[in-house]
């Protein structure tokens, strides 16, 4: 099932997500839910924020993979860094350069109660760092450079102004 995709000035992409205790039914087809999503959108990467739930679960899909990972941390990153252009799904229409570490190592559960370590450069590592981040309540237009931010901030502030109008008149008619 496809979620509805949260943007950007959704309160619930800036809150830090919950660890997942148990791997249940309900887990598992939230991480089927969200892969759902990420396709329909064409995306390579979906954390449960951006579905409105605040639990440390992530989807990846990248050649073909598909990983899904629940509690997932970085143990390790290179010291090297590079900066790309990112965007996200989230924040529709923006694409900016972003500095991450070239390299991180991962480690998460996957669907089946495995722990997993995994290595990651180039665009998986990139994805493995932008979805963290919004299990932490970040989104990557916080960290673009000063002028970036600068340039953008008309934009977003009337992004996060149409969120919240729209989420106000939402309420309004579940009332």
């Amino acid at each position: 099932m496809v979620l509805e995709i949260r943007k950007y000035g959704d309160p619930v992409l800036k809150k830090e997500s919950q660890n997942v205790e148990t791997i249940d039914d309900n887990i598992k087809k939230l991480l089927d839910d969200m892969v759902d999503t990420m396709r329909e959108a064409s995306g390579v990467g979906l954390a449960a924020p951006q579905v409105g739930i605040n639990l440390n679960v992530v989807v990846i899909e990248i050649e073909g993979k598909v990983r899904k990972l629940i509690n997932p941390e970085i143990i390790a990153k290179s010291a090297e860094e590079e900066t790309v252009e990112e965007g996200c799904l989230s924040i529709p229409g923006v694409w900016e350069k972003v500095k991450r570490a070239a390299r991180v190592k991962v480690k998460y559960t996957n669907e089946n109660g495995e722990e997993v370590i995994e290595e990651g450069e180039g665009l998986l590592g990139r994805a493995f760092q932008h979805e963290i981040d919004h299990l932490k309540g970040v989104v990557f237009v916080e960290r673009i450079s000063s002028l970036a931010k600068n340039l953008l901030a008309k934009k977003l502030l009337k992004m996060k102004k149409e969120t919240l109008r729209i989420m106000k008149e939402e309420e309004g008619i579940k009332l």
